[in-house]
């Protein structure tokens, strides 16, 4: 009989679901211990134009306006009776989590004050959604630099200032509270939210690991279809104040041609739980709800499967992902809407709708969550050195990591994002005809025989882990970090986990924290209950430090892009279950964590000292006999619901200011308030529907054009509106001036 590893299963499309899953009135407070609890959001929406883009990792998706703003939320939960037992979790939407990011944002922590003394490496997660639609520019190390040209200041000193800003927030709003948890499982071709994009590596796993994970027909196991909820509820009056969700699917709906910044599937997630949060009776005020990743390496939101855009109408192949052609370039995944020619945008939409639903739907039913249980609050981290890392596997046998180094099939990239040149999927083999590829193979560091052997069965392509000029390519030293409150254990991933990968980590951990918890029940530590909720495991990254793909043995010796893209060799997963195991007993009741840095192990900090080849903004003008924020083209007299309300200003570059916590761009609506008539914001740069598009006209002169969309919603509401655009403008000087512009009104018409 198969293990009943599944939590609630829930589908939209089933009457009785829909019943039972419907909202209720305003919850009261939940059975279980209490905690301080505090959430914040704040802005990191960085350069949004000129800056390439992070995830697709190429030079040629530069950013040209921004869909929806960015934002760093935070989660923070602490013991009562110890105020030094808390943790901070933030989900940031971006690609990933950061050293150098992780760096600035403790650093300046520690300038805050002694409030603030108790947060530090052991204690503060740093997370990414894993959008690919954000700018980048902004990581530690130098191989994802490369593509940005560098590093980018502004935009990393927006993502550590609102990050630091989202956790002054949730800890000035720290209170008494409760917390509970849930999973619950959804699948079906109408709300799916992914698909494993390496099903034939995935196959390789053993099959009877396989079938425990094998629900029905529709959902096959080859990716998690649980979303687990974490939910915030105030002790004051029972209103709810956040949720922290963990799901895993890439942030790839958004597609590599794609130049318009978004936080992608979980952006919209986030978005939609919000908005719907501002209008109900059981959320408080200041609502944040946070849509994290987890084991998210084999996992796409292009849940149509992947297929060949080059007239064969066939799909890929399912060993390489290759089309007619034997290469990868025409091999494309196809989203829910793929055939909407937005770069992605309808599809995205879908995709976060998808998560955003269940989650909804655990929200609002009272009693279906789980109380959290047990005045324990703890956290460990480590950083941990994975170029040499030598341990004892399970089975007794020794096994040791490598220095950082990835593959050739690293270089096919995937169906939701192809590589170049010849380099395919499935390939152990070192065999390219590139003549970039051999010119550029002679420049970098040859691997050894023994670099070879330790990665064996991958083929080296890129020896970043010993490659230190200018300065390290890819972390060899690695955050390794766990937090526990009651019988919630969130283990905190650097790197990409795969479906079985994040599934043996979460076992281990599972398996030992069941062990704990009933030693401490035993003990008398749990108020000497006679049997102890079961523990809930969640995994969270990428986290901290980026450390690419983490996949099991099997899978890595197939050698499709996740497996080549994981970094210390065959052993990794297996290295970073042995770490967390080792710490794992510093979680339990009465314990006190070692110190982050034992032995004075540190990774490098490059914010400071990387390259940069990023010109900056020299100067803006408006051009002859324009003035800035003239309309250059004006919106029509009436629209209808659904219809795209457009107008284009003379503008200037967004980089001057990227007016964190405020907007570029605004929809106005004409209402009376106390007899008079005035125009009140009803939309702004935040919202998903509307778009700021900025166009260079003259690099020479310096002019440029600020393109406003509104694309009006069906629910949206009849009345007068116009857009507003607000930008500033640098002179030749290097005084930046405050512009704006307004288009004429319109009518919006049921």
């Amino acid at each position: 009989m198969k293990e009943n590893i599944f939590p609630t299963i829930w589908s939209p499309s089933r009457e009785a679901d829909r019943q039972a899953w419907s909202p209720k009135p305003p919850s009261t407070p939940a059975v279980g211990d209490q905690y301080l609890i505090g959430v914040g959001k704040a802005d990191i929406t960085g350069p949004v134009v000129e800056i390439n883009m992070m995830g697709y990792a190429d030079p040629k998706q530069v950013g040209t306006g921004l869909r929806q703003r960015l934002y760093s939320r935070a989660f923070i939960i602490g013991d009562p009776d110890h105020p030094d037992d808390r943790f901070v979790y933030l989900v940031l939407d971006t690609q990933s989590g950061d050293t150098a990011v992780r760096y600035g944002i403790i650093n300046a922590l520690k300038e805050l004050g002694p409030s603030y003394a108790s947060y530090g490496h052991h204690n503060v997660a740093v997370t990414g959604t894993h959008s690919h639609a954000g700018p980048g520019g902004w990581l530690n190390y130098l191989l994802p630099q490369i593509t940005s040209k560098g590093f980018d200041h502004q935009g990393y000193r927006s993502i550590v200032d609102g990050a630091v800003l989202s956790i002054r927030r949730a800890h000035e709003s720290l209170q008494p509270g409760y917390l509970s948890v849930k999973g619950i499982r959804f699948s079906g071709p109408d709300v799916r939210a992914s698909i494993n994009r390496s099903l034939f590596a995935y196959l390789a796993n053993p099959a009877d690991e396989r079938a425990r994970y094998n629900a029905s027909e529709e959902d096959d196991g080859s990716v998690d279809n649980t979303l687990t909820l974490l939910k915030f509820q105030r002790a004051s009056d029972g209103k709810n104040i956040g949720v922290l969700t963990w799901f895993p699917v890439h942030g790839t709906s958004m597609l590599g041609n794609n130049t318009i910044i978004s936080g992608d599937n979980k952006g919209v997630a986030a978005y939609l739980f919000e908005q719907k949060s501002r209008d109900d009776e059981i959320s408080a005020e200041g609502f944040v709800a946070g849509f994290s990743q987890s084991n998210v390496g084999d996992t796409s939101p292009s849940v149509l499967g992947a297929w060949c855009e080059d007239g064969t109408g066939q799909m890929c192949s399912f060993e390489n992902s290759t089309c007619s052609d034997g290469k990868s370039q025409s091999c494309h995944g196809r989203g829910p809407f793929f055939r909407v020619k937005d770069n992605g945008a309808s599809s995205c939409f879908e995709i976060g709708k998808r998560q955003f639903e269940p989650a909804r739907a655990l929200y609002d039913t009272p009693g279906v969550l789980d109380p959290i249980r047990g005045k324990w609050v703890k956290s460990f981290h480590t950083f941990h050195n994975m170029s040499g890392f030598s341990f004892r596997l399970p089975n007794g046998s020794e096994a040791r990591t490598c220095p950082a180094a990835l593959g050739y099939s690293f270089a096919a990239g995937t169906s939701d994002g192809p590589g170049a040149f010849d380099f395919t999927q499935h390939d152990g083999n070192e065999n390219t005809t590139s003549p970039v590829w051999r010119v550029v193979s002679h420049l970098l560091k040859e691997p050894t025989a023994e670099q070879r052997a330790c990665h064996s069965p991958k083929p080296v392509l890129l020896d970043v882990g010993e490659m230190s000029t200018p300065y390290q390519w890819t972390p060899n030293v690695v955050d390794v970090q766990v937090f526990r409150v009651g019988q919630l254990f969130i283990i905190v991933s650097p790197g990409e986990a795969s479906t079985m990968a994040g599934r043996r980590w979460r076992a281990a951990v599972h398996s030992a924290s069941a062990d704990m918890l009933q030693t401490e029940n035993t003990a008398g530590a749990a108020n000497q209950r006679s049997k102890p909720p079961p523990p809930v495991v969640v995994l969270g990254g990428p986290a901290n430090s980026y450390t690419h793909y983490i996949t099991t043995e099997e899978e890595y010796a197939i050698q499709r892009y996740e497996g080549a893209s994981t970094l210390y060799g065959p052993h990794t997963l297996a290295a970073y279950i042995n770490v967390t195991l080792n710490f794992l007993p510093y979680l339990a009741a009465g314990a006190v964590a070692p110190p982050s840095h034992k032995d004075g192990l540190f990774p490098p900090d490059n914010s400071n000292r990387s390259l940069s080849f990023i010109p900056g903004v020299v100067m803006d003008a408006p051009g002859l006999f324009k003035r800035f924020g003239d309309v250059r083209v004006d919106v029509d007299d009436v629209y209808s619901p659904g219809a795209h309300v457009r107008a284009v200003f003379v503008g200037a570059n967004p980089r001057n200011n990227l007016r964190l916590e405020g907007t570029y761009a605004a929809v106005e609506k004409l209402e009376m308030v106390g007899g008079e008539e005035v125009w009140r914001t009803v939309r702004d740069d935040g919202d998903w529907s509307l778009v700021f598009g900025w166009r260079r006209v003259s690099e020479v002169l310096g002019t440029s054009e600020v393109e406003i969309v509104w694309e009006t919603e069906a629910w949206a509401a009849p009345g007068v509106y116009r857009l507003r655009y607000y930008g500033d403008a640098k002179s030749l000087v290097g005084r930046v001036s405050e512009i704006g512009g307004v288009s004429r009104a319109f009518r919006l018409v049921g």
